[in-house]
């Protein structure tokens, strides 16, 4: 009898399971929730409103992420996979006369993730939280693989194990610490023309912070791709002779 009213209750179970779109899948339900967080930041996110997005109970979704944790994990994972998928569909980088391929095909890396960030801005603090927050092993299989590209790429060419752990973390620091830069809120009124109060500097103390306050106009604009490249370029440059073998040179 309670097989039979298991097997009776399946079909309420996977009704449930069915959304507004479809059949729910895991793609789908990530998909959804980058949606959500692209239109109204991280704090609108939640398994009840996920739901209602995807017209199905909110407990629907824990068959995909086991908890709100699990969500935001997952929202990590859709940003390394669209990185993944832009990285396969585009032509291998030309290295640049007398640069080592590894350095041109880091730059490229760095461009597609840097792309992949401005268009999802808010949730960008995820890559730093939930990196902070999951032990390398947890973290999801989108992001190791990442991390296997670029340390794959730095053992070809020819650096060995504590080399190419150097340069993975000067090359990631300075990548996601370019974008955070790069998205940081610095206009205070957008409505305002002029400079000055456009970035709220009357808010500043000027006996305390004359220099801030008279370079915060310069900081405020972005740095662009080029400043990306730029400081890369220069950061990478101290590790070129650490690569062995002639042809990584």
């Amino acid at each position: 009898m309670a097989r039979e009213r298991a097997e009776q209750g399946t079909p309420a179970r996977r009704a449930s399971d069915r959304g507004r779109y479809g059949r729910l899948s895991r793609e789908r339900v990530l998909a959804s929730a980058l949606e959500l967080v692209d239109r109204e930041g991280l704090s609108a996110l939640s398994m009840r409103r996920l739901g209602a997005e995807l017209g199905v109970e909110a407990m629907a979704l824990y068959r995909y992420a086991a908890s709100k944790e699990a969500l935001l994990d997952g929202l990590v994972e859709a940003l390394y996979l669209e990185l993944a998928e832009r990285l396969d569909a585009e032509p291998g980088p030309d290295a640049a006369e007398g640069s080592p391929a590894w350095r041109a095909s880091l730059q490229h890396i760095a461009r597609a993730t840097y792309d992949v960030c401005l268009t999802h801005p808010h949730a960008v603090p995820l890559l730093a939280t939930r990196m902070l927050a999951v032990p390398l092993a947890r973290r999801p299989l989108a992001v190791l693989k990442e991390q296997e590209r670029v340390l794959a790429l730095l053992r070809a060419a020819g650096f060995d194990d504590s080399h190419a752990a150097a340069v993975h973390q000067a090359f990631t620091a300075w990548l996601l610490g370019y974008v955070t830069v790069e998205l940081r809120p610095m206009v205070d009124n957008p409505d305002e023309p002029d400079p000055a109060f456009r970035l709220g500097l009357h808010r500043m103390p000027p006996q305390e912070l004359p220099v801030l306050r008279a370079i915060a106009p310069a900081l405020s604009e972005p740095g662009g791709p080029q400043g990306l490249a730029a400081g890369l370029d220069a950061l990478l440059g101290r590790f070129t002779d650490d690569a062995a073998g002639a042809g990584s040179r």
